[in-house]
Formats: C-alpha cells, structure tokens, sequence
C-alpha cells in the first residue's frame, strides 16, 4: 500500500523536524521540468537537482565538467515544476573551493536565478567555513561527506570512505564541524552502516544515506538509477524500482516500425 502523500510545504525547519519525530524524509534527484514535477507530485520530500546530471543528462563521464550555468539552468526547471518539495542546487566543481566570497556569490544565485531553497556542496572540515559564510546569510547548506564524487580523483575512485578508524573518526569530527557551522542536514555516501549510525546519533541535524544502510534519518538515489534510465552502470547501493530504458526503446522501436509501414499516422491522428 502507498503512503499517503503529505501536501504542505517541506522547509528546512519541516526537515529537522522529522528527525526530531522520527520521521523518515525521502530524497530524489530531479534535472528538468518533466522530472521535477513526476518527483513533487509523488510525494518528495526533498528533490536535490544534483550534479550527478553531468553523467545522467550531460553524458560527461564524472561530476567535474559540470559548471554553474549547467546547474542554475537545470535548477531552473525543476524550481518551475516543483510546488511542495524543498529543492536543494547541488553546488559544481569549482564554484566554492576558491573562496569563501565566490561560495557565497554562488550559492546566493541558486536562491536568486534558479528560485531554489538551499545549495549542497561537498566536503568535511575544509568547507566548514565557508559553510558558516553561506548559512550566515541566510541561505540552507545540505552538507555532504564520505564519497564525495567531485573529489574522486584525491580519494582514489569510487569506493566505501570511513572503513578504518583514523577515516571513520574524521568522517564523525567533520560532521559535527559541519552541523556546529550551520548546515541543516548531512549527506553520507558510500559509507559503512555502523558508521552511519554513529553520525546519525551524534548529530542533532538529519543524516541522508546514498549506500549508507538503514540507520540514517532519510535516503537518496539519483532518478535515473533507481527508474532503470542509466545502463553504463548500477551501484551497489541502488534499488530499480523500474526499467525505463527498456520500456522507452521498445516505445521508440514501435514507433519507427508503424512509420516505416505506413501504419502511423492514422486518420485520426490527421486534422
């Protein structure tokens, strides 16, 4: 049976409240208007127009290529489609690792160009301060640590972070530094469950787990992963709920046979 779909406005104070609560809070990738109003409509509780759109949309072979004027124009679209879900831009490469005042100017036009309610960006200790800078003006942090896609090259690909102590320890550290400097909620990805549950019950903001197990307070999928869209590749951590590419060709396949054979279009397909 479905859960019933709640309509009022998610916030960030709705978020905090639903780990307080113990309410799990549902997360879904979106990258354009058809998605983002599918995603809404379903009952979303925060629909993140994630970067990940570089490999799902763009066709780049990582996160990195990706640049502002990508995200704010995809952010675009989704803010356009979306009525109850809070819409979080996921910040590029490059757009706040210079300085705290370009972090600030960017994560500033995602509210203001791209009508979103809060920026993500990547990072432990390291961007803590930048994320006091960018929450000091009023605008949501969505913290994210352990796989950090857009750092793959330093961590050495895409494997499970925090596995030993000295890693797991910094992992724990890092996340409070985080939730201290003003963010409302963590990203965990690729991490160690027992891990995750540390930090889950460390921290007073809400965990979302990507490949983190069970004990977080919500959990992410990119879209087109868990719908089947994406054949290059399926992690681990990802559950397909369909399999839309199939589908999609055999519509396409359909189609380019009807046209062949005279058979579409139809009269009642003609004015």
């Amino acid at each position: 049976m479905s859960t019933q779909v709640k309509m009022s406005k998610v916030t960030t104070a709705v978020i905090r409240e639903m780990k307080r609560k113990g309410e799990i809070i549902t997360v879904l990738t979106a990258y354009d208007y058809p998605t983002g109003l599918v995603v809404d409509e379903a009952g979303v509780d925060i629909i993140l127009v994630g970067d990940s759109l570089g490999m799902v949309v763009l066709g780049y072979d990582s996160t990195i290529p990706v640049t502002m004027e990508d995200m704010l124009h995809h952010t675009k679209a989704v803010s356009r489609a979306v009525k109850r879900a809070l819409v979080i831009g996921d910040m590029p490469f490059m757009s706040y690792q210079i300085s705290a005042e370009e972090a600030l100017y960017n994560a500033g036009r995602f509210l203001q160009e791209a009508d979103a309610h809060g920026v993500k960006l990547e990072g432990g200790r390291e961007v803590a301060e930048i994320t006091r800078r960018i929450t000091s003006a009023g605008i949501p942090v969505m913290a994210h640590l352990g796989l950090t896609p857009q750092s793959v090259h330093q961590i050495g690909g895409y494997r499970v972070q925090g596995k030993d102590e000295a890693s797991a320890k910094r992992i724990l550290e890092d996340a409070k530094m985080l939730e201290e400097a003003g963010a409302f909620s963590l990203v965990l990805e690729c991490v160690p469950a027992s891990l995750a549950k540390l930090v889950t019950e460390s921290i007073s903001i809400p965990t979302i787990g990507i490949g983190a197990g069970i004990h977080c307070d919500g959990q992410v999928l990119v879209l087109h992963d868990m719908l089947g869209m994406f054949e290059k590749f399926t992690p681990k951590f990802v559950k397909q709920y369909a399999q839309l590419n199939v589908l999609m060709k055999e519509g396409v396949r359909q189609y380019v046979d009807e046209v062949r054979g005279g058979l579409f279009p139809e009269k009642k397909h003609s004015f």
